[in-house]
């Protein structure tokens, strides 16, 4: 796949009440065509003023961002506003044309681009079709819900069949159930018009169900990234961690922990279940092997993307030997850690 967007060190400095703040600290990412790319952080991390680099509604103090080859931190003019064309954007609150119907909202930028009348007709009305509002073409946003603003926001911003749609907290003042409409609706944009969609948020839920891709930001960071997958089942920074487990509770914090204890007395292992090709039994077996009962006291097994990933935590019990030995089969086919006491207890809890 080739590349729809690269940001290449990417910094960005406000001068706030006399004082520098650095909202981007030399973030580099790639952005293939076809990706739906997830850029998460808690409020402050940066995400929104990365995403706003796109399409150069903010400039980096220093770096640059490519878009479909071209340097948009470069363009100015007529060239930044071709490639704007090429980018369509949806936001939290919608950003209607209150005094506009639907048909109106969705027209405007046709009209803004000079397209004949005729052509601008027949573009709304596929692109109603398409988010499923075609009996809303006359009524005005105050007499729409939520989705279905959201919903007009999305073939507004498809109006001049872009190559990239960026989304800023499109879904977070959605309800759950609208927001899965949302997400279907992204869904097929993508794999209908084959658009990339770069879409930043504070909710893990909202990555999970739609990116293949994923960036965890901090501080204007980039603290870590890689598949949805990846990032869910092995997450290796503090933060994404903590995103990960607001929607898997795979692995027990230190209080569970301690509870854990007061009932069960044997050795604790940790054990990252990761996607097998086999159906062995291997904790059954393992510990059959070594005369070693056990117990799973705290965990689970998730699916994402086809592919399961999760964590246990299992109670071992025997003589030390035969305990000793049956961590070492399972270090061998799994990645196992000992929760040998307090110390250990706060690493996994940090």
């Amino acid at each position: 796949m080739s590349t729809a967007i690269s940001f290449e060190h990417v910094s960005k400095t406000f001068a706030v009440d006399g004082r520098e703040f650095e909202a981007l600290r030399d973030v580099n990412l790639s952005v293939e065509r076809g990706d739906v790319y997830g850029i998460v952080g808690y409020s402050g991390a940066g995400k929104s003023t990365l995403l706003r680099t796109v399409n150069a509604l903010e400039r980096p103090t220093s770096g640059r961002v490519v878009v479909d080859g071209r340097d948009v931190t470069a363009l100015n003019g007529r060239d930044l506003s071709a490639v704007r064309q090429r980018i369509g954007m949806i936001f939290q609150q919608f950003n209607l044309l209150q005094s506009r119907n639907v048909y109106q909202n969705v027209a405007y930028p046709l009209k803004l681009a000079g397209l004949p009348k005729a052509e601008i007709l027949d573009r709304v009305e596929e692109l109603l079709e398409f988010v499923g509002l075609s009996d809303k073409a006359l009524q005005y946003p105050r007499r729409l819900s939520g989705g279905q603003k959201q919903r007009v926001g999305i073939a507004r911003a498809l109006a001049s069949r872009p190559d990239i749609l960026i989304s800023d907290e499109a879904t977070s003042a959605l309800d759950p159930q609208t927001t899965g409409e949302v997400l279907d609706l992204l869904r097929r944009v993508n794999r209908e018009y084959g658009v990339t969609i770069l879409l930043v948020t504070h909710e893990m839920d909202v990555v999970r169900s739609i990116a293949n891709k994923v960036a965890v930001m901090q501080d204007g960071e980039v603290v870590e990234h890689g598949t949805v997958y990846d990032v869910f089942a092995n997450p290796t920074h503090p933060t994404s961690r903590r995103f990960v487990s607001s929607v898997v509770a795979h692995e027990a914090p230190a209080s569970a922990l301690a509870r854990i204890r007061t009932v069960h007395t044997g050795r604790l292992v940790r054990i990252h279940v990761g996607d097998r090709e086999s159906n062995d039994p291997f904790l059954s077996r393992i510990a059959r092997t070594h005369g070693v009962d056990f117990n799973v006291v705290y965990g689970g097994v998730s699916e994402l993307q086809s592919r399961l990933f999760g964590t246990l935590t299992v109670e071992l019990l025997g003589a030390d030997v035969d305990v000793d030995a049956a961590i070492r089969d399972l270090a061998e086919v799994a990645e196992v850690a000992e929760l040998s006491g307090p110390r250990e207890l706060e690493a996994v809890d940090a």
